[in-house]
């Protein structure tokens, strides 16, 4: 949820103590690459009870959304009552967080349902408990008796000094998000900040929807010899997507060009989109949407974050002009007749040069990676580093909505049991293609004094096992898992006092720290050589296969981080001074320009495509500014060794345990111990290009 009362991205209390190893719970491995039937017995039996999604027994039919959704409004009554009533003092944060998690824990867990669930009547009911829980939220961000009741409190000097810096600082976020929604305008202008809000959300799931719609031609318009990589649907065909991977020149451009052309209804969806946005921005009293959203952020502001861009796109142009070269110059050895480069040959041909370069076959190391291998060299890793082991346990009928999930005990060798991971690793129809980490239930110290568990979801598009092999990963497969373990791991050790702050729910720019840090790790030969095992002959993958992989990761680097600037500075411009100066679409083509490279294509309109826009509207920077922490952090703190438990053990009190309830740049400054500057982002990232000649010929 975007506001005060349910923040979808967003203790040092006492611990619950040391637990015994659960009789039901098993190595994690096992779980991940154990036949059949003991994976029918992780599923639970009839024996061990039924209960609802995720154990809410309201929640095993769909028509229990609607009942889990009238009691948590029903509590919500009864708290903002308590709240309006009740002597300023931290109870009053307490009370705000009560409220905050009553409603996120259906909100975050329909949210996840929505997308997720094999069936239609759940997502359905899902997608109604959101709006719904989203609207009241709205409402209450607006409730002025409420946001007085708050007010008492932050004036209250003598109060205030008496609360840790942490209850401050929720009871400011508390204050933030009821100024950003306009508590302080009149009647009249709150209710227009309502209706803005609930206008965005259902603009942003329609636009949403529509970024990711086939787009139809007649099939007569392309070439015979290419319409079989294209669905059928009677004299039309279907395209669903770029087939960036397609080693056919004229498929990438036929697909590119059609699966890019402009829908009338998606443009005027996302220009209504933007001057909503805009509009709302300006109404609470922020000059641009850009400015409301980066309040609070490490990079606090939208003119640092273009400082940012610009900074980097110039120290990569030259390299970028390189990268360029090489892949005009393998185009032009691959199809002498049309050599100039073209947007949809980048992912292609970078592709191509990677392979030739270094002899990269995914194929060739497939056989090492075995899920349940490279499970247990997660575990290994948060074992060493952080003294925490993972067990999958079983789960009983009506918990998961598809019987391949697993369930994770996540559990600290002294503090026992911290939070719950259910992984949703595996294909199946309908599921989107999509790697993502999902909250279902934020951690928070609850009023008997016990910690109430964090429960997450990590979603993956994994292939099933076969009869001959366990489920293997590539390379990009494996990487990826790390990183949606660093956001699981963050929600884990985020135990925050406050569900409002816990685990991910903090400031954009630094929730993909912890994920793509994982990266580096999953990219240290020293790591993988701890799980890397030939599934059918236990050899261990051979170093100069991992150092190979390494620098290929670097060919065309450059051009891939300057693409990735574009789509950030589109971003910024997208969400910066309105009315915009021109076209969304010609915006698009400058920019593409400015810092891309690459021409822009007629009658096309990338920016109709660009899902981030919904969930990272003027945030899409984050990746690469994250990416930037987390190579400090990789370089200063591990990569010398990235099983030092003392390093592990400060990377958590610093940048992990405090979820959203420290400012993220002090949690850096922690980490680092200094105050990194935008050269200091720019230089860590573009020092991450360099190819290390020396130990690939040393390795091999």
């Amino acid at each position: 949820m975007p506001a005060a009362l349910g923040r979808a991205l967003r203790v040092r209390a006492a611990g619950q103590g040391c637990r015994a190893v659960s009789t039901s719970w098993c190595p994690v491995g096992a779980a991940f690459d154990a036949k059949q039937q003991q994976q029918q017995q992780l599923r639970g039996s009839a024996a061990s009870g039924e209960t609802g999604l995720f154990g809410v027994p309201e929640l095993s039919c769909p028509e229990g959304f609607q009942e889990a959704q009238d009691k948590a409004l029903q509590e919500s009554e009864q708290l903002v009552q308590k709240a309006c009533s009740t002597p300023p003092g931290p109870e009053t944060v307490m009370i705000f967080d009560q409220l905050s998690d009553g409603l996120c824990r259906v909100a975050d867990l329909a949210d996840f349902v929505k997308i997720a669930h094999p069936d239609f009547a759940f997502r359905e009911a899902a997608e109604e408990a959101c709006r719904n829980i989203g609207t009241v939220v709205e409402k209450l961000n607006t409730d002025v008796e409420l946001c007085q009741s708050l007010k008492r409190l932050l004036a209250d000097e003598i109060v205030m000094s008496s609360l840790d810096p942490e209850t401050r600082r929720v009871a400011e976020l508390f204050m933030f998000d009821f100024e950003i929604s306009g508590i302080h305008l009149d009647e009249e202008k709150r209710k227009k900040a309502v209706n803005l809000n609930v206008r965005i959300l259902d603009l942003c799931n329609e636009f949403l929807t529509g970024t990711h719609l086939p787009n139809k031609i007649d099939k007569h318009v392309l070439p015979e010899h290419i319409r079989y990589n294209f669905t059928a649907e009677g004299n039309y065909l279907q395209v669903a997507g770029l087939h960036a991977d397609c080693p056919d020149d004229l498929v990438r451009e036929a697909a590119y060009k059609i699966f890019l052309y402009p829908n009338a209804e998606q443009l005027s969806r996302l220009e209504e989109l933007l001057a909503s946005r805009n509009s709302l921005a300006q109404l609470v009293g922020y000059d641009t949407f850009a400015h409301r959203a980066l309040q609070g952020t490490m990079a606090k502001n939208p003119e640092t974050v273009r400082q940012f861009l610009e900074k980097l796109s110039d120290q990569l142009s030259k390299r970028t002009e390189k990268d360029f070269e090489m892949m005009t110059k393998m185009k032009m050895k691959l199809n002498p007749q049309n050599s100039k480069l073209m947007p949809w040959d980048h992912p292609y041909y970078s592709g191509v040069l990677r392979a030739e370069r270094y002899n990269i076959d995914p194929g060739l190391y497939c056989p090492f990676f075995s899920l349940g291998a490279c499970m247990e060299g997660l575990n290994s890793l948060f074992s060493q580093l952080l003294g925490i082991s993972l067990y999958a346990e079983q789960t009983q009928r009506g918990e998961v909505w598809s019987e391949d999930v697993r369930k994770l005990a996540v559990v600290h060798e002294t503090e026992g049991l911290l939070g719950y991971i259910y992984c949703d690793f595996f294909q199946r129809p309908d599921k989107p293609h999509q790697d993502c980490h999902f909250t279902v239930r934020g951690g928070r110290l609850r009023e008997n004094g016990e910690y109430q568990l964090p429960v997450v979801v990590l979603m993956l598009s994994l292939p099933h096992s076969t009869r001959g092999a366990p489920t293997l990963l590539s390379p990009g497969m494996m990487e990826n898992l790390f990183h949606e373990m660093g956001h699981a791991m963050h929600s884990m050790l985020g135990r925050t006092r406050y569900q409002h702050v816990t685990g991910t729910r903090c400031p954009t720019d630094f929730a993909e720290v912890p994920s793509i840090l994982m990266e580096y790790f999953a990219n240290d030969y020293r790591v993988v050589n701890q799980f890397a095992r030939h599934y059918k002959t236990g050899q261990p993958l051979p170093k100069n296969m991992v150092s190979r992989l390494c620098e290929s990761k670097k060919v065309c680097a450059a051009a891939d981080m300057q693409l990735q600037v574009f789509y950030a500075a589109l971003d910024q411009i997208y969400h910066g001074k309105h009315p915009l100066k021109k076209s969304t679409t010609e915006i698009l083509k400058e920019t593409q320009e400015k810092f891309y490279g690459l021409p822009y294509v007629p009658n096309t309109a990338w920016q109709l495509r660009f899902s981030h826009l919904v969930g990272y509207g003027a945030k899409y920077y984050s990746y690469l500014m994250s990416r930037a922490v987390a190579s400090m952090v990789w370089k200063q703190c591990f990569a010398q060794d990235p099983f030092d438990r003392a390093m592990g053990e400060r990377y958590r009190r610093e940048m992990l345990a405090h979820g959203g309830g420290k400012e993220p740049i002090l949690m850096v400054q922690g980490m680092l111990q200094k105050s990194p500057s935008v050269e200091d982002f720019v230089d860590a990232l573009v020092s991450d290009l360099d190819h290390n000649f020396e130990m690939f010929i040393m390795d091999s």
